[in-house]
């Protein structure tokens, strides 16, 4: 085969054998590439590679030909990884809501970015399309915490490339415009709000509307109460079998009260609970007859939950918050600290940072304010005596 090195050697101009045409090819930006010049005359060939060498040359030098991995390679790399390093110590739906993010909106938007495109301003882009495309369709914008949640997901890919060297830098990735926010509280229920509420579902334990609907009415009257004396997070119960829970006599206060081996995001914690849980979960054991490794709460009855907020009118605070099965977990923090409860030990308590609480919960209870100590007032001087 015949060889002609042209270009100072970076480029070579050869003919395969059985082919009458000339080839030529070059290694450039990281890969070898070849091409033939479908020419026979070897000066018309040498013409074409090396105008073709030059044409590549500077595409290269203005970024269009580049070797680097995409985000869709990043982001399966991510996952392999995730799923494989954190067995055992991530709740399965959390791995699991990583890649239902990078499948659904993520991928779609960047699959074929190169990891250095995925700049601040095309984040930023992402941010405008998920709320163009949700207008467009005539559907709900996500939400805020939603959006947050798809970056913490791209993020944690482009941490994994900068890992693996294919990524120089994180690029910067908080969002524009943000002022320091209004702070606002999560939806909880007030001691009144609560009662309704308890009452609600009490009535309707008793006197359910069908009679296919009783044992439904009757452990959905159980679980507000649970909730609300427990502070368990909603996915938390919904994990919790009769085994994770003992019915004991508290030496520090003498009462009866459960002691509760929650399974969550992070791992194990545990959770006491009030007097008041005690006899909701008594009921729950006499109803079902259970073995240990039965869920205590198998459904979450939101359907019978939201009607009845509808009923009673329950379902918006006045700030227009949503109230969910979430909002017994804060009516419990909140309810806790109006009786002036140790705020670290029920951070302890609710496995989450004394900060949450200051910031979430803390701020919008007034017996948190103390008046004696905000309405000091300095004595006056006295005058000094005429000699």
């Amino acid at each position: 085969m015949a060889d002609h090195v042209l270009m100072g050697g970076a480029l070579h101009l050869y003919k395969r054998e059985n082919s009458s045409h000339w080839q030529c090819s070059t290694y450039l930006a990281g890969k070898n590439r070849r091409v033939s010049t479908r020419e026979e005359s070897l000066e018309r060939a040498k013409d074409f590679a090396e105008d073709w060498y030059l044409r590549l040359k500077d595409s290269s030098r203005r970024g269009e030909i580049n070797n680097e991995k995409t985000f869709r390679h990043a982001a399966d790399q991510f996952l392999r990884e995730y799923e494989i390093i954190t067995e055992g110590q991530r709740n399965p739906q959390y791995v699991q809501a990583h890649g239902r993010r990078l499948r659904m909106y993520l991928l779609p938007f960047f699959a074929k970015h190169g990891l250095s495109q995925v700049s601040a301003g095309q984040l930023q882009e992402y941010r405008i399309h998920r709320k163009e495309q949700a207008t467009a369709n005539g559907g709900k914008q996500a939400a805020h915490s939603t959006l947050h949640q798809e970056i913490v997901t791209l993020r944690q890919v482009l941490k994994t490339a900068t890992r693996h060297g294919w990524l120089q830098h994180l690029p910067y990735l908080a969002e524009p415009y943000k002022m320091s926010g209004k702070i606002s509280h999560r939806a909880w229920f007030s001691p009144e709000e609560y009662k309704k509420l308890y009452e609600a579902t009490r009535r309707r334990a008793r006197n359910p509307k069908k009679k296919r609907y009783a044992w439904e009415s009757e452990q959905l009257h159980d679980y507000v109460l649970f909730m609300a004396n427990t502070g368990l997070r909603p996915d938390e119960a919904a994990r919790l079998e009769y085994r994770d829970v003992k019915i004991v006599k508290d030496d520090a206060t003498g009462e009866t009260i459960l002691e509760i081996e929650v399974r969550g995001k992070r791992g194990v914690g545990y959770c006491k609970s009030t007097n008041g849980a005690v006899v909701p979960f008594q009921r729950l054991m006499k109803r079902n007859k259970p073995q240990e490794t039965d869920r205590i709460f198998p459904k979450t009855h939101r359907e019978l939950f939201n009607a009845i907020l509808d009923e009673e009118k329950l379902k918006f605070d006045r700030e227009g918050n949503r109230r969910t099965a979430y909002s017994l977990r804060h009516t419990y923090v909140c309810l806790r600290l109006m009786e002036g409860a140790d705020i670290y030990q029920i951070a302890k308590n609710c496995r989450t940072s004394v900060e949450m609480i200051e910031k979430y919960y803390a701020s919008h209870i007034k017996t948190r304010l103390d008046a004696a100590a905000i309405n000091v007032r300095r004595g006056k001087p006295f005058a000094s005596k005429k000699k």
